[in-house]
């Protein structure tokens, strides 16, 4: 199959000169579960709240990667290429492709990040021009409740691809190289461990935004990721119950040694 591949054009706005390197492949193609700074690491992935402009500190518990969302802040996912080749990141919110809106596969449509490079994701592509945004929101109002896929809410995976490098071409083919483009992927099987049985967060369909981008080509160096991160989000309440964060006291608030008050027995 040829794959179908997308560029983000070079004359962006200021705010979005950050994405020049970026390009987004759209070929119909296939991710998961490795530490966000894996010792053959190629990208860092960090999650921007839009809302507040800070990005969220991810805390670990239990083997696992998680980020505090709030309701009706949007947010955006930032891939930054560590690598010196091209890679390309599979983009998987509550397990629909961020692209394509298929349910996700490693071997599906994602964004190409030049060396050094780094692309920030703002939302649900709807079109090469356009982006739905990524918004927190209640679990049966997320993108993937809404179209009857709801057992993935509340978890953000990357899976990440270096290019294969090409053999250098015989003077004869080089005139023909730009009228083509090649590309295989497999798929392969994504391992993680089950999030919480009822999440607090799923991410909604936001408003709608410019974010122009277009075609390119880009073919896998290997059918498997060089990298996958997973990020679970939930509700800060959420976290601090599942024991993720601390409970934090109210300020002036002491312990007692001795928390009930004085009396006997009362009336049942």
């Amino acid at each position: 199959m040829q794959p179908n591949h997308i560029a983000m054009p070079r004359s962006l706005p200021a705010a979005r000169r950050a994405r020049r390197a970026a390009l987004l492949s759209l070929c119909l193609a296939a991710w998961f579960a490795a530490p966000v700074h894996a010792a053959h690491g190629v990208a860092q992935v960090e999650i921007h709240d839009r809302t507040t402009r800070e990005v969220l500190p991810i805390h670990r518990k239990f083997g696992e990667r998680w980020i505090a969302g709030e309701r009706g802040h949007e947010y955006s996912v930032r891939v930054h290429n560590t690598s010196d080749v091209r890679v390309l990141a599979v983009v998987s919110v509550d397990g629909v492709n961020a692209v394509t809106g298929q349910t996700a596969a490693p071997s599906q449509s994602g964004y190409v990040i030049e060396p050094g490079g780094s692309v920030t994701i703002d939302g649900w592509r709807k079109s090469l021009e356009r982006t739905a945004a990524f918004v927190f929101t209640a679990p049966n109002r997320s993108y993937a409740s809404r179209t009857r896929r709801p057992d993935n809410v509340g978890v953000i995976g990357v899976a990440l691809f270096r290019e294969r490098e090409q053999p250098p071409m015989p003077i004869a083919e080089v005139a023909r190289e730009g009228e083509r483009s090649a590309g295989t992927a497999a798929d392969s099987r994504m391992t993680q461990k089950a999030a919480p049985a009822s999440p607090s967060l799923g991410t909604g369909h936001g408003r709608s935004e410019y974010s122009p981008a277009e075609r390119t080509s880009f073919e896998r160096a290997s059918d498997s990721p060089d990298q996958v991160v997973v990020l679970r989000y939930e509700s800060r309440e959420s976290l601090i119950a599942l024991g993720v964060l601390p409970r934090t006291r109210v300020p002036g608030d002491r312990p007692e040694p001795f928390p009930a008050a004085l009396g006997f027995v009362a009336d049942p």
